[in-house]
């Protein structure tokens, strides 16, 4: 597969996951301020620093109040992770391997695009915002579910399929991060009521809520660590995300399990490998914030030893100039 390929494939996947990633925080929080008790303030900021822009919204020099951040995290063509922002990149990619895909991945792709631009201009959204994140997040649904139904399961599937994974790990962390750093306000809230519906609105942003009352029953925050972080079985947990990457992984290069051949093999392979056998506990101790930070880089190294082994194309010095980059 060539590596122009192989890098617009895996960021269409990625984009189109970052995306839904957004419609879920927002679309949890506007929940939150309904079940909060009264008198506590709303709190958007925290979603700032889940998508990790801190530095280019405090650019803009305006307040983080609903409106701004709403409009900030969903229409601003400027942020390059607002929703509008990341399905217009990833529909770029997906046009750029029309040949590769199925022809029912761009319509639905080409579908939500559509859609959330033209929601940017329909006052009903700014009023009734619910269900147009409750759309952006069954689109994000519906393309995965078409991606998987209609493209053999080949190199560019495992290529999307990583892309996915690493992204949908890297947005579960910092929502564990957020709550245990920001979101909390002071520690004599901790086993309050807000507490507690503020967990429980960890658990939806990754829509884990249900399965996580059915396995565990009472909400306590080392469990739900535990369960968004080092479960194997649940499709959101960190663990399973990235356990599923290092298996598409090794299927692209064919190098068996528990060996590596690449950088990115040998850096995935290791942070499986800790986490499996690492304890709540353990994490707990020693800092759940320190741990999800390192945690969130190392997550970016492997997606920067993918970009070296695969992405990365070289040209003739002499045509240097015109070299072309990953659509973004």
């Amino acid at each position: 597969m060539l590596s122009r390929v192989a890098d617009s494939v895996h960021w269409m996947s990625r984009y189109v996951e970052r995306a839904e990633n957004v419609a879920r925080f927002v679309h949890v929080n506007l929940n939150l301020m309904l079940d909060a008790p009264p008198g506590v303030p709303h709190q958007w900021e925290p979603l700032i620093s889940i998508s990790g822009d801190e530095a280019a919204f405090a650019a803009r020099g305006l307040p983080a109040t609903r409106s701004h951040v709403m409009e900030f995290l969903t229409f601003d063509p400027g942020n390059p992770n607002s929703i509008l922002a990341s399905l217009r990149a990833a529909r770029e990619n997906a046009r750029s391997v029309r040949e590769i895909i199925s022809s029912e991945m761009w319509e639905q792709l080409n579908t939500a695009y559509l859609s959330v631009r033209d929601a940017a201009h329909d006052p009903r959204m700014r009023s009734q915002p619910q269900e147009f994140y409750r759309r952006v997040k069954e689109a994000g649904h519906l393309f995965c579910g078409v991606t998987d139904a209609t493209l053999t399961h080949n190199e560019a599937w495992h290529f999307i399929h990583l892309g996915r994974m690493l992204e949908r790990a890297d947005k579960t962390s910092r929502i564990l991060d957020v709550k245990y750093f920001l979101l909390l306000r002071s520690a004599a809230e901790v086993g309050t009521p807000l507490d507690e519906i503020q967990w429980a609105a960890v658990l939806r942003s990754a829509s884990a809520f249900e399965m996580y009352r059915k396995q565990h029953g009472r909400i306590a925050p080392g469990t739900i660590v535990n369960f968004l972080l080092l479960n194997p079985a649940f499709p959101r947990a960190v663990l399973h995300c990235l356990n599923q990457a290092r298996s598409s992984l090794h299927s692209i290069t064919g190098t068996p399990l528990g060996t590596a051949r690449h950088p990115a093999e040998r850096l995935l392979g290791r942070l499986c490998s800790e986490l499996t056998y690492t304890g709540v506990d353990e994490v707990i101790q020693a800092g759940l914030h320190e741990y999800l930070d390192d945690l969130q880089t190392r997550v970016n190294r492997v997606g920067s030893a993918l970009a070296g082994s695969f992405f990365a194309w070289r040209v003739p010095e002499t045509n240097a100039a015109s070299r072309q980059g990953r659509v973004v």
